[in-house]
């Protein structure tokens, strides 16, 4: 899955939101406090539940333009990439990538029926959440 979006927003401000978020989440589920210059291949578990839980790893940071980071688990991997491109002082573009490898036959025939039905919601969802950032502004 892949969204562009153009945001009337400054990159800085749309790239310090992802990254406070980051930084939030990695506080919450390892109890320790990071700085963004520790990020690049960052590594932590994250707990979803009592029975289901993930590695997360940062693999690319770059200030005010990428953001990408890979969640592992036993059944799929799951690679999130936010890229953003300055337009002026005053807007960017933003590309969100999703990419998921499933492990085993049946959990790939499940993650195919789940995506059909689900990634209509889950683009929807993503648009939303940026509008919410850019009003924020």
């Amino acid at each position: 899955m892949q969204i562009v979006k153009k945001l009337n927003v400054p990159a800085p401000f749309l790239y310090d939101k992802i990254i406070d978020s980051v930084l939030f989440d990695i506080r919450k589920q390892t109890g320790k406090s990071v700085t963004r210059k520790q990020l690049n291949n960052y590594e932590y578990v994250k707990e979803f539940s009592k029975t289901s839980r993930a590695k997360i790893k940062i693999e690319k940071h770059i200030e005010n333009e990428a953001y990408h980071f890979r969640t592992s688990t036993t059944r799929n991997d799951f690679l999130v990439k936010y890229d953003i491109r300055p337009l002026d002082d005053k807007s960017c573009e933003v590309v969100y990538e999703e990419e998921m490898k499933s492990f085993g036959v049946m959990q790939k025939m499940n993650d195919v029926v789940v995506g059909l039905l689900v990634g209509f919601l889950k683009k929807r969802q993503f648009k939303k959440m940026l509008e919410m950032i850019e009003t924020s502004y």
